[in-house]
């Protein structure tokens, strides 16, 4: 079992940066797959970014490349999105997620991921 905190949302202006964190309990967080998701309103859940679990390799929604960074340390068991130059279109809720058996063939897929925070806003004004 791991309980996942997702924290560090917020309003920020176009152009600006936030940076996510996703606490996870338990001691088993260095063998889980890592995710990030998102959701707005009226809009169906969509990956963000994935991190193999000693980190070796990361994915990254082509929205998003090249201005979203995942990271992870084991030792605070804690995941992290680095988020620059937001946009309008990424305002959205932020889910954190983890799968302890997920492969990269389905790494980008929501509905294989067995835990879920609960969510954090980020809001990007234009």
């Amino acid at each position: 079992q791991v309980q996942l905190v997702e924290s560090g949302g917020g309003l920020v202006q176009v152009g600006g940066s936030l940076r996510l964190s996703c606490a996870a309990s338990g001691r088993t967080f260095s063998t889980n797959v890592m995710g990030w998701f998102r959701q707005a309103p009226g809009k169906e859940r969509e990956f963000v970014a994935a991190i193999t679990r000693i980190g070796g390799s990361s994915y990254y929604a082509d929205s998003v490349k090249g201005r979203f960074t995942i990271s992870r340390d084991n030792a605070k068991n804690t995941m992290y999105l680095e988020m620059n130059n937001l946009k309008p279109e990424d305002t959205a809720v932020y889910y954190c997620a983890a799968n302890p058996t997920i492969t990269e063939a389905t790494i980008r897929v929501h509905t294989r991921y067995n835990y879920w925070g609960q969510g954090t806003q980020v809001t990007v004004s234009s």
